[in-house]
């Protein structure tokens, strides 16, 4: 830590979660994917939105103030890069991430009851399904920024056949097959992860590469089909 505490430092530090709130408010409103490449009026915003109009002035001026849009008379637009990260319309979101993030809130403003207890507390479910959507494209959010530069720094060329254990939607089955030709994957994950699975390793055009099977790594086995190349990420910490 450089220099003294002090208590604007803390305050600062204790206050950070306004900026995440902000953000993610955004996004669950779509704001970004609203705007798309676009400058549009606050009048026009709040109408995609079906929004008060006071309370969207509010959130775009502090987005504005965030540097995630800017402002330019009546209009907004997103700010440099923004349409790329945070629209839908575009390949790089990772706005799943963003609302995983937004989901553990209740969890985290009630650590202090987690930690006398020894165990895990109620927080607010924005639905079974909306949830394990955040979680496990937010995954894929994640792994896209390191899958294809790891894919192309380990050497499968001699290998037929992969494990991606706990895959999620399979994001490094996807790389590595990019990156390898010969080779085929199984992603191996619970059930409900299976048609994210599949909708993500469709749009890469792999589908009759990298397979799915369903089942508890810890506790359940693989199949019949013989491995030479197994990768785990995003697994040994929870384990």
């Amino acid at each position: 830590m450089n220099g003294k505490w002090n208590s604007g430092r803390l305050i600062g530090m204790s206050s950070a979660y306004w900026r995440g709130c902000t953000l993610q408010a955004a996004v669950r409103l779509d704001i970004f994917t609203i705007l798309g490449t676009q400058r549009k009026s606050l009048d026009s915003i709040a109408r995609a939105l079906d929004s008060d109009k006071r309370g969207t002035e509010f959130l775009l001026n502090a987005l504005c103030g965030m540097e995630l849009l800017d402002k330019s008379g009546p209009f907004y637009q997103n700010g440099p890069g923004i349409h790329e990260l945070l629209s839908k319309d575009s390949p790089g979101y990772v706005g799943h991430i963003i609302l995983h993030h937004h989901h553990l809130l209740d969890g985290w403003a009630q650590l202090d009851r987690a930690v006398r207890s020894g165990g895990p507390i109620e927080k607010r479910s924005f639905g079974e399904q909306v949830e394990r959507e955040s979680f496990l494209m937010g995954m894929f959010n994640l792994a896209m920024g390191t899958a294809p530069l790891i894919a192309g720094v380990i050497d499968l060329s001699g290998k037929r056949r992969l494990l991606d254990l706990g895959g999620g939607p399979g994001t490094f089955a996807i790389h590595f097959c990019r990156a390898n030709p010969q080779l085929r994957a199984v992603v191996f994950d619970r059930s409900t992860t299976e048609p994210f699975m599949r909708k993500t390793v469709a749009s890469f055009d792999l589908s009759g590469r990298i397979d799915f099977r369903a089942g508890d790594f810890n506790r359940d086995p693989f199949g019949d089909h013989s491995f030479d190349a197994a990768w785990l990420s995003h697994v040994l910490h929870s384990n």
